[in-house]
């Protein structure tokens, strides 16, 4: 018996590791490098398309909890994520291609893994399936999907941010520090007085963008990945309150506190090449290069590779999967990643942690792992398939979604630390 995987991604990827471990073959599809999607542009598997950041680290936030769960479970996604972190303060961030090389190179070695190449146009209802192509599905698969689930897609529209080389980077204008100094240096900062930000803000907010390929001129964006000219149109303090938010940082050239700040993270592990945090965008390449010079120290900037924008694909999950991440019209199989509304890079391989785990139980006849609330496995799992959601959005994983703690905590690190210490126990329970 054998388990069919679509798509090499970090879903992907992780349910095949999952299975493998269980002593079950595993038949993972993958459509490049003999076709690419519009945002894909490397041939090894689980590429990050947006940002290296895997966002925070601690077992005291939603995130870092459920990176914390798939350690413990024996997660390769977060054994290849922390084999290859780059600094970024109190983030996980990667080294991207280093990342994705490692985890390719594990997935091809592992003797119980079966890499196919090509575009899946067929799936059978009556064969263990994961499907994982991520949120760029192919459109042969596309109107595969549509029939199993006998419903129309819905859809958000992602964007990615720019990189530069450091080299690139007026160090005489820029300075490196993290917020509150958490992680020292690990950010290079561009700040800007009230007239640099005013002077680009207008910039910025009528800055001519792309055409989208979909021919959509008011896409639905995605509140996690917003467009920073899409923030910027909100009003003029928008971006002061989020990603340009200057607080805990001093300019150390002249001891003044900035009035905004554009924060930069390293992007590989040589160090050579930055991101701009918060920058996803869709505004025309020459545009991009026009306003974004206007920051101070990257007036002179080379970008390795401009942001871009695409639509990010989903089902309706609450009306078609169960907590396991199987369909329950089909029970053999099963969804994971981004294409079931979970959002994140870690989400995406969490959800593709418990699909692949369920795949291997049917087929071994062993009891579902069903995880409660008090995880953020659990969590996710359950958001996706709660049948009282009627307007069903993708969502990261938040403290939100978990099960209350029955008690009133103001520490926000003691609070994290009770979820933690309840996730933890939980786990110690679960047939894994």
């Amino acid at each position: 018996m054998k388990i069919k995987i679509i798509g090499a991604g970090l879903a992907g990827c992780e349910a095949a590791w999952q299975i493998a471990k269980k002593g079950i073959e595993v038949e993972l599809w993958e459509m490049k490098p003999k076709k690419f999607s519009p945002a894909h542009k490397s041939e090894n598997f689980a590429e990050l398309v947006c940002s290296n950041s895997l966002r925070a680290d601690g077992i005291f936030n939603a995130v870092g909890l459920l990176k914390e769960e798939m350690r413990k479970i024996g997660s390769l996604i977060m054994e290849c994520a922390d084999a290859t972190k780059v600094p970024a303060g109190g983030a996980l961030a990667v080294d991207r291609d280093g990342f994705s090389a490692m985890v390719t190179e594990k997935i091809k070695n592992h003797p119980l893994i079966t890499v196919k190449h090509g575009e899946v146009s067929e799936i059978n209802e009556d064969e263990y399936t994961i499907i994982a192509a991520g949120p760029l599905v192919s459109d042969a698969l596309t109107t595969e999907i549509k029939r199993l689930t006998g419903s129309e897609y819905l859809h958000f529209f992602d964007a990615a941010a720019p990189i530069v080389t450091y080299e690139s980077i007026d160090m005489t204008k820029a300075f490196r520090a993290a917020r509150y100094g958490k992680g020292g240096d690990d950010y290079i900062n561009c700040p800007m007085d009230k007239e640099q930000y005013l002077n680009f803000y207008r910039e910025l907010a009528s800055a001519e963008v792309a055409q989208l390929h979909e021919g959509i001129d008011n896409p639905n964006v995605f509140e996690g990945c917003m467009p920073i000219e899409v923030m910027a149109k909100r009003g003029e303090d928008t971006m002061r309150f989020g990603p340009l938010k200057p607080v805990g940082l001093t300019n150390p050239h002249d001891n003044s506190r900035p009035y905004a700040v554009v924060q930069l993270r390293q992007d590989n592990s040589d160090g050579t090449l930055y991101n701009i945090v918060g920058f996803q965008t869709h505004l025309k390449f020459g545009e991009q290069k026009r306003v974004f010079s206007m920051i101070g120290g990257l007036e002179n900037a080379e970008f390795v590779r401009y942001g871009v924008m695409h639509r990010n694909t989903y089902i309706n999950s609450p009306t078609l999967l169960d907590n396991t991440y199987a369909m329950k019209r089909f029970p053999k199989i099963f969804f994971a990643g981004q294409i079931t509304g979970v959002e994140g890079y870690i989400e995406s391989a969490a959800s593709g942690m418990i699909a692949g785990i369920n795949a291997a139980k049917k087929v071994l006849a062993e009891d579902s792992l069903v995880l409660s609330n008090k995880t953020a496995l659990g969590a996710l799992s359950n958001y996706i398939s709660n049948p009282s959601i009627t307007d069903f959005q993708p969502m990261n994983v938040n403290f939100g979604i978990f099960e209350d703690l029955g008690m009133k905590i103001k520490d926000k690190k003691e609070k994290g630390a009770k979820y933690a210490e309840r996730s933890f126990a939980e786990l110690e329970k679960a047939d894994i």
